[in-house]
């Protein structure tokens, strides 16, 4: 099992920052895949980032958008900057396991105001 919890999500004007972590813990070894999805109201979640255990990393949103890990704490991160009011949704970590087994953050929201 693996447990994820996710902070940093708040309200920022646009063209502002936030970062966004994701702390797991339980049975981190066995993650191979890190990834940020993200649900606005009234659409279905989409993929943000995605960063592999070998550190390379897969862009949805390119050019504002970067996601890194520190391996040492369990943890990625989401910086994201330039954020516009589109951008506001729930946004949810997600892992993959080398068992095959997915698992996912409670989410953190994040508001852009225009």
């Amino acid at each position: 099992q693996v447990q994820l919890v996710e902070s940093g999500g708040g309200l920022v004007q646009a063209g502002g920052s936030l970062r966004l972590s994701c702390a797991a813990s339980g049975s981190t070894f066995s993650i191979n895949l890190w990834g940020w999805y993200r649900q606005a109201p009234g659409k279905q979640r989409e993929p943000v980032a995605h960063i592999t255990s070998g550190g390379s990393a897969n862009y949805s949103v390119r050019g504002r958008f970067t996601i890194s890990r520190d391996n040492a704490k369990n943890t990625v991160y989401l910086q994201m900057n330039s954020l516009k009011p589109e951008d506001t949704a729930v946004y949810y970590c997600h892992v993959a396991t080398s068992w095959g087994r997915y698992y996912w953050g409670q989410g953190t929201q994040v508001t852009v105001s225009s």
